[in-house]
């Protein structure tokens, strides 16, 4: 177990020693707080000409952004709106910035998870850490009525209309401490301060926020892109499960709700691979995420497939969403 992994189980299940980082995490607050207040009233920020809504988290780990970017993108086309995406591109090694994310990207050149969005949607998205500069950008080349930004909360150089926040259900908030102390990119407070929370894997919605699960749609084979039924492997099939995401248990989970059999494979998350790192023994089917399947399809063997899923937000999300698209685009409702 990596020295990250252990840190995160410590995080989430508790340990002694965490005490005594305690004087980084009141460094670490202290820093966030005052960049806060810098842009508290959005003032020194860049605000664009159309609407800004910014989906993050403010943990550590994966919490199911991505496909909820996929469902809004989608949602949004559905009510006629032309959507644009801005994002980091975490572990993208672009020849420039801001730079146009392109299906026939390689994952290294543009991020895995922009790669992803667009090969799925093909909608307009630039990366650029400055996600300012990336609207700007992307604004000069598209006419567009609406902008998401992809894991840009703690990005306060942008202003933004709307904040979706997204909690792991059965995580929570871990310690509830900051780092490097506990999981939490800023104190549980600034939680007061979003528009809505999703819980993904909640069952219903509470007090504390809105459900939203992410639900199997298909495998799809890596090399042919052809689509296999779930129910493609039979019951009780083992298979090799790889996953290099923020928490690969729910994968592995989701894998075994489907009455597979997986020998789990956890890779750090944005992971990069080769044929080599995933032969495995015995010989056996390889079942991985989407998100990692951008990395693989350029040698990735026949039989290696990827398991799709959708957000499905809750009834209550989707009436309160609507409502807030309204009022923002009064002209498009």
């Amino acid at each position: 177990m990596s020295f990250a992994d252990r840190l995160q189980r410590a995080w989430y299940e508790g340990h002694p020693a965490l005490c005594l980082l305690t004087p980084l995490e009141l460094l670490y607050r202290r820093v966030v707080e005052a960049r806060r207040q810098r842009f508290i009233d959005q003032s020194n920020a860049y605000r664009a000409p159309i609407p800004v809504i910014v989906v993050g988290n403010i943990t550590v780990g994966g919490t199911g952004k991505t496909p909820l970017i996929l469902w809004l993108i989608e949602h949004c086309r559905r009510r006629g709106l032309r959507v644009g995406v801005v994002s980091r591109g975490y572990g993208a090694k672009p020849p420039t910035l801001p730079w146009r994310v392109r299906p026939e990207q390689s994952a290294e050149q543009s991020g895995d998870e922009p790669l992803l969005i667009v090969q799925r949607t093909g909608v307009p998205l630039m990366i650029d850490p400055d996600r300012s500069r990336a609207v700007r950008q992307l604004l000069e080349t598209e006419s567009l009525d609406l902008i998401l930004s992809d894991d840009g909360l703690q990005h306060y150089r942008l202003a933004r209309d709307l904040e979706l926040v997204l909690i792991d259900a059965a995580r929570g908030l871990g310690n509830g401490r900051c780092l490097p102390v506990g999981p939490l990119r800023e104190p549980a407070k600034r939680l007061d301060s979003v528009d809505a929370v999703l819980l993904n894997g909640a069952e219903a919605d509470t007090a504390n926020g809105y459900a939203f699960s992410l639900e199997p749609v298909a495998l799809v084979e890596l090399c042919s892109g052809e689509r296999w039924p779930l129910d493609h492997f039979p019951y009780g099939q083992q298979l090799h499960a790889v996953a290099g995401i923020g928490n690969p248990r729910r994968f592995f989970t989701t894998l075994e709700t489907l009455h597979w059999r997986p020998i789990p494979h956890p890779f750090a998350d944005h992971a990069a691979y080769s044929q080599e790192q995933l032969k495995f023994s015995p010989d056996l089917p390889l079942v991985m995420t989407e998100k990692d399947a951008v990395k693989c399809r350029a040698f990735a063997p026949p039989g290696w497939s990827y398991l799709q899923v959708q957000a499905v937000p809750s009834a209550a999300f989707i009436t309160w969403f609507d409502g807030q698209l309204t009022r923002l685009l009064p002209d498009h409702s």
